[in-house]
């Protein structure tokens, strides 16, 4: 795997987390599906998800960044294993509303589930770590720095609107509204 292709499919990784977030954002801002703590930390996971392939545009692949990106996944599959755990009993209607018949932590589950296999089929392409690719890589190109930025302004948007959720504590179990927006 060359060093321009393994940059590539880190943004294309890049892009598939932001798409994740966005739809997750969506979902709060025009559904008004406000997130749970769960559904939180899940969100959170996903931007974990993002430092590997970040640090690979910018410093080149290495196999701790995706070791980092690895144990954000299986984080992010506890959490969701545990919330899609919670209302597996029949006749339990969810929380939030589906998606083609699966709530979004269910899609959260299985989106890390997907990283997680798709980090363990990068790493098997060794050569991505050999030393005479170890030269410092070039510039990122626009795709690639596209990517790191909308994943950026991404999850800065989503810790804006949780810290409007749930103001400086902690946040309600079920969130019904915003806690910095209430009047008092």
């Amino acid at each position: 795997m060359t060093r321009s292709f393994a940059t590539t499919l880190n943004a294309l990784g890049l892009y598939a987390i932001a798409a994740v977030l966005a739809a997750a954002f969506a979902a709060q801002l025009i559904l008004h599906e406000l997130p749970c703590p769960l559904c939180l930390l899940q969100r959170i996971q996903f931007a974990m998800l993002a430092i590997g392939p970040i640090l690979n545009i910018r410093h080149g692949p290495r196999p701790s960044h995706y070791a980092l990106s690895l144990l954000a996944a299986l984080a992010g599959a506890a959490f969701a294993t545990r919330q899609v755990l919670l209302h597996i009993m029949p006749g339990d209607p969810g929380y939030g509303s589906a998606l083609l018949g699966y709530h979004y932590y269910t899609w959260a589950l299985i989106g890390f589930c997907i990283a997680i296999v798709a980090i363990a089929a990068i790493l098997l392409f060794d050569r991505q770590f050999n030393p005479d690719n170890a030269t410092p890589p070039a510039k990122a190109g626009v795709f690639a720095q596209t990517a790191v930025w909308l994943v950026i302004a991404l999850t800065a948007a989503n810790v804006i609107a949780t810290l409007v959720e749930c103001g400086f504590g902690a946040c309600p179990d079920n969130p019904v509204d915003y806690e910095l927006l209430k009047r008092r």
